[in-house]
């Protein structure tokens, strides 16, 4: 690949980790990019945004984020980093400035499904695993979608409530891939947030796990950012 390729940064959502983007990773290698997954905790923004910028910071050269839902909070907010170049929402939130998780689900859309999102037990959120498979995975495998929801990575409180300082998608380019199907964050949401983002879209059939359902269709996007800025 060329010297100026960017390298790719691959920031999961809430509930799960960066294992998810194994499929995506493979693809992106097979093109020949350097590809980098961010393992942070969920835990607040602020640490999150300093586990993608120790990510970062690991790296030569210039960066595209990607965030999957919760991880576009994370990039968004990291985005504004000298050395990213680029973000790519997947099934993302794409908060402005002042903006949180809890701002952006506090009034969601007439007939818009509701997460099944547990109460907090001891600062952390969990999804009802009843529900697991219908709300987060509809398109994967009964046994995929039960391992997933089996290990749920605890999402703090504090996270959803991290508020956005300075946008990145207000100052470098971005994409966005809206899942058709989410159940979690709902379509003309997703629609809206990369609208306002002025991302480039592409819309294709998937669940919230669309990143692993259709990591082809995640890939196609990221290469085109990538392409897009080399």
């Amino acid at each position: 690949m060329p010297a100026s390729t960017p390298n790719v940064v691959l920031v999961h959502g809430g509930f799960v980790d960066g294992s998810g983007w194994k499929a995506v990773y493979e693809r992106l290698t097979t093109y020949g990019y350097n590809v980098a997954v961010v393992q942070h905790p969920t835990l607040s923004l602020d640490g999150d945004v300093a586990a993608t910028k120790q990510v970062i910071d690991s790296l030569d050269g210039p960066v595209v984020l990607v965030g999957h839902s919760y991880g576009g909070v994370v990039i968004t907010e990291t985005g504004t980093d000298d050395r990213v170049v680029g973000l790519v929402y997947i099934a993302a939130f794409a908060p402005d400035k002042g903006e949180s998780v809890n701002t952006l689900i506090a009034d969601p859309p007439p007939g818009a499904p509701v997460p099944p999102i547990l109460p907090p037990r001891d600062g952390f959120l969990f999804l009802d695993r009843d529900k697991f498979h219908e709300s987060f995975a509809g398109d994967l495998p009964h046994d995929e979608a039960a391992f997933m929801a089996d290990s749920q990575v605890p999402w703090g409180v504090d996270a959803l409530a991290g508020t956005v300082s300075e946008p990145g998608w207000r100052v470098k380019p971005s994409w966005y891939l809206i899942a058709t199907d989410d159940h979690m964050i709902p379509p003309p949401a997703q629609r809206a947030m990369s609208e306002r983002a002025g991302s480039t879209v592409v819309e294709s059939p998937g669940s919230h796990s669309i990143y692993v359902s259709q990591s082809q269709a995640a890939a196609d996007l990221i290469r085109t950012a990538v392409e897009a800025l080399t």
